[in-house]
């Protein structure tokens, strides 16, 4: 690149840095939040990756490519994408307004096309290496797609994270050339100027990770005084300097900077820079490199170079280049005053009336831009797979059977499928036999970039690996798998092509990735997700292995349908009805589910459950009533009164329950038939949906300052308005709220403290989980009329 095309980028780097520090300001003090609290933004933070950016921008990238943004620098990715003629006018003055430009990059949620969202830091950095993983997965099974790089801008506090090297170090994201991660080596954190600067270390771990380093520490003005005779010297004192020493240079000049820079120095650096004018000193010794285009536009050539493994450059920064707040240790979140705004602004050549202006169009900076935005552009992704699933796969259940058992075979009745079976993946945390993901490994393989060699025979698991394997094995890392499954769930705009995502983990162990799983349903990605073994049903375990809050974990999680069937023809039509939803087809029948976009969360459990009951309702009420009642979240197992049509005039109960508990629930609703009580059982298939339906008709009701209408599918399940008792493998509260829904006293039995090891009776014993507990519950319910 030449220097005119330099100069070009530099003039498009200072009116990004102008537009960039103006949203902030503007924010703040334009509008303000009129509620007395901080509006906030991160003028310093962005201002040391506005070259970087304007680099890949408008010289580097290409229309596939994707990139994440560092959350604080997200003011340059709306001014860059305002420059660009992405981002209307209108919402540059409305940074973290309603409506307006978020306070992070949000896919979801910001006008202008965001590739990743960012904001809970290490996950924005580790999501372009995952959804470069699903790439190499689809061009595999599905055919090359255009190339594609996938870029990470981060900040290096971000590396204090432990998902970052849980990512990097996991054998699934290893020779991913199309990834280069852009670490804005700022040395600064939120708190203060970081007194040891790890580069050493972090080039290290990289390294043994088998990733290519690239460091862009100095300019070109540093660069040549280095080759200049005692040059040497000169680099070999800054590169020893203090970090605190060094970011104090920033904010000062003349003969305060220049004694500064000599304090500690070793004898000769007086003399090198004693020709260097007060004026020069500064911008010579603080010339660093992630300020350089050039040096940074090579940096990413290098990396374009290497095609066998990931790329990280190191981009040496200053926190607020640019601005009068440069270096500052409390920069981080603080704004520039009216006064330094209006100097940033004249300096601009600009002036209130042409501030928001974009560059113009006939000038070289104009044609730039306007010539990017066309290689730039996107065609439209198509969200929808336009395949037919099936209702149901009829799984065959003669006999008392578990949840994750029926989970398993489901996969592979569907991956027999020829519309649907293709777009399966799986992929677990080192658990997929024992979360019974054997039967569709054995039929579909192991994923791998190239196909392995098999050491050893196994009757019982075919772990063939090769590109044309569909299920991807990671480390025991829930946040590998979180990640994964989002991007995964994100391959229809990533990569081109739609899939049917499956995960499997211990269901304790979602906790473990829940900031990852909460990432990716903020993103919209969709997937299923089974949480098995679940709660103290896992018995001998104990309590390390005993999942307790969980459900109300998949229960409040928004964009996640939370799931959790006992018998196996519910959980055969709930999971194909989940990959209708996320095929985004229509069900081959109507349902009283509502459309979902999201991800889905099902809890099972590794208990035989007698299947008889669920048969019995299915002869009662018929297949299509059922299955409506079923997806719709609840229906009734027990109707008490044709079962035991003696107890008609009766005092009546319902016991509510989920999962694996729906045995002993039966067996107490028998008892109290003995004693004259006529009980309900209510088999809750999913809380969520049962909540979001009551919630819906009480804020239409709230809303409309009208009487709230009840849900058709608590009236379905629910029909009278007599007490309950809810039952259930986790934290009692889950489930609590049934009460109020239908308007009458409750009692939630549930697992409120930590378990430990035993047989399930003793367990259930242990939190009154048993027939005996129920039953006194009822009276008690019944007593609270």
């Amino acid at each position: 690149m030449d220097e005119h095309d330099l100069d070009v980028l530099d003039e498009i780097q200072r009116r990004v840095l102008w537009l960039a520090t103006r949203i902030v300001d503007a924010a703040n003090h334009d509008r303000g939040a009129g509620d007395g609290v901080k509006v906030g933004g991160h003028q310093a933070s962005s201002a040391s990756l506005v070259t970087a950016m304007t680099a890949l921008w408008f010289a580097h990238l290409d229309a596939e490519d994707r990139v994440a943004v560092k959350p604080h620098a997200s003011p340059v990715f709306h001014a860059i994408q305002y420059l660009l003629g992405n981002l209307d006018r209108s919402y540059l003055p409305r940074l973290r307004a309603r409506g307006g430009l978020q306070s992070y990059p949000s896919r979801t949620k910001d006008p202008d096309a965001v590739d990743f969202s960012t904001g809970s830091v290490g996950l924005g950095a580790a999501a372009p290496l995952f959804a470069a993983v699903t790439r190499r997965y689809v061009d595999a099974h599905f055919g090359a797609r255009p190339h594609s790089r996938f870029v990470a801008l981060i900040g290096d506090a971000e590396l204090d994270e432990g998902n970052i090297w849980e990512a990097v170090a996991d054998p699934a994201t290893t020779g991913l050339g199309n990834v280069m991660w852009v670490v804005d080596f700022n040395r600064q954190s939120l708190d203060r100027v970081v007194p040891g600067v790890r580069i050493d270390q972090w080039r290290g771990q990289f390294e043994a990770a088998g990733w290519h380093v690239v460091e862009v520490k100095y300019g070109r003005r540093l660069a040549e005084a280095y080759d200049r005779p005692g040059g040497a010297a000169l680099r070999d004192w800054i590169d020893a300097m203090p970090n605190e020493q060094y970011q104090s240079l920033f904010g000062l000049t003349g003969p305060a900077l220049r004694k500064q820079f000599l304090d500690g120095a070793p004898e000769g650096i007086a003399a090198l820079i004693a020709d260097v004018s007060d004026a020069d000193l500064g911008p010579l010794v603080t010339d660093l490199g992630g300020h350089d285009l050039a040096a940074l536009l090579d940096a990413y050539a290098q990396c374009d170079a290497v095609t066998d493994r990931p790329s990280v450059v190191f981009a040496y920064t200053v926190k607020g280049w640019g601005l009068p707040i440069a270096g500052n240790p409390r920069n981080h979140s603080a704004l520039l005053t009216g006064e330094q705004v209006d100097a940033l602004r004249a300096a601009q050549g600009l002036t209130r009336n042409t501030e928001w202006d974009r560059l113009d169009p006939a000038s070289p900076a104009g044609i730039r831009a306007g010539q990017r935005r066309e290689a730039l552009s996107r065609a439209p992704r198509e969200r929808a797979l336009g395949v037919a699933v099936p209702q149901a796969t009829n799984v065959r259940a003669n006999k008392p059977i578990s949840t994750q058992e029926v989970f398993g075979r489901v996969l592979v009745d569907l991956a027999r499928d020829p519309q649907v079976g293709r777009y399966l993946v799986t992929t677990a945390p080192d658990v997929a036999t024992s979360t019974n993901l054997a039967g569709f490994i054995n039929k579909t393989g192991v994923f791998a970039p190239t196909a392995q060699r098999s050491w050893s025979e196994d009757r019982m698991l075919r772990w063939t690996e090769s590109p044309e394997g569909q299920h991807i094995e990671l480390g025991i890392s829930e946040m590998n798998l979180f990640l994964l499954l989002g991007q995964l769930g994100l391959a229809w705009d990533l990569s081109g092509q739609p899939l049917l995502p499956v995960g499997t983990v211990y269901d304790p162990f979602v906790l473990r990735g829940l900031d990852a799983f909460l990432y990716g349903t903020y993103s919209g990605a969709r997937f299923v997700v089974a949480g098995t073994p679940s709660g103290v049903t896992l018995a001998p375990e104990g309590g390390a292995h005993q999942s307790t809050i969980t459900a109300s974990v998949g229960l409040e999680l928004p964009g996640v349908t939370f799931v959790e069937p006992a018998y196996a023809a519910s959980l055969d039509w709930l999971l194909c009805d989940a990959f209708g939803h996320i095929a985004g087809t229509t069900p081959a029948a109507p349902t009283a589910v509502p459309a979902e976009d999201g991800a889905y969360y099902f809890r099972l459990s590794t208990r035989p459950v007698d299947q008889a009951p669920f048969e019995a309702a299915r002869n009662r009420l018929g297949d299509a009533v059922l299955r409506r009642q079923v997806l719709a979240g609840a229906y009734r197992l027990v109707d008490a009164h044709q079962a035991y049509p003696h107890l008609a005039d009766a005092p009546t109960v319902q016991l509510a329950a989920s999962g694996a508990v729906l045995p002993e629930v039966l067996a107490a609703a028998a008892e109290l038939a003995d004693e004259g009580v006529a009980a309900h059982v209510v088999d809750v298939t999913s809380l969520d949906r049962l909540y979001r339906a009551w919630q819906r008709t009480l804020r239409q009701g709230v809303r409309t300052a009208t009487v709230p209408s009840v849900p058709g599918a608590l009236r379905s399940a629910f029909a009278d308005r007599v007490p309950v008792v809810t039952v259930h493998d986790a934290a009692s509260h889950a489930m609590a709220w049934l009460g109020s829904a239908v308007a009458a006293p409750a009692v939630p039995l549930g697992v409120d403290e930590f378990g430990q090891s035993g047989s399930v009776h003793d367990l259930y014993d242990l939190h009154d989980l048993l027939p005996g507990s129920i039953v006194n519950a009822a009276l008690a319910a019944l007593s609270l009329r």
